[in-house]
């Protein structure tokens, strides 16, 4: 069993930065691809950030060149840095796991078996 917790979000005006943290723990060896994954007011939840265990990144096109990847293996964490954020970035942020990295183009998806609570993310204008 893997479990994520997400931490680092909070309330930043435009144009600012935010880094995000996701610890895994549990069965970590496990873990083959993880993502970010966002949920704004009123809209469906989106991917927009993945790695594989090779170190492979995607992004979506709406964080592309803003929001950047990163990890530390022996800490088991994997980091959203966020920049140049904008009020349509507001939303609850995820992190989520998949013990298979077939899906990386689509941020992990359909292998995600374990997510996080989130971590709510403000951009004021």
């Amino acid at each position: 069993q893997v479990q994520v917790v997400e931490s680092g979000g909070g309330s930043v005006q435009s144009g600012g930065s935010l880094r995000l943290s996701c610890v895994a723990s549990g069965a970590t060896l496990s873990i083959s691809c993880m993502a970010w994954f966002r949920q704004g007011a009123g809209k469906e939840r989106e991917g927009i950030a993945a790695i594989d265990r090779d170190g492979y990144t995607t992004y979506a096109d709406s964080v592309k060149g803003r929001f950047t990847l990163s990890r530390d293996n022996a800490k088991n964490t994997l980091y959203l840095q966020m920049n140049r954020l904008r009020s349509d970035d507001t939303a609850i942020y995820y992190c989520a796991a998949a013990p298979l990295d077939y899906g990386l183009s689509t941020f992990c998806h359909p292998y995600l078996d374990t997510w996080g609570q989130g971590t709510a993310v403000n951009v004021s204008s």
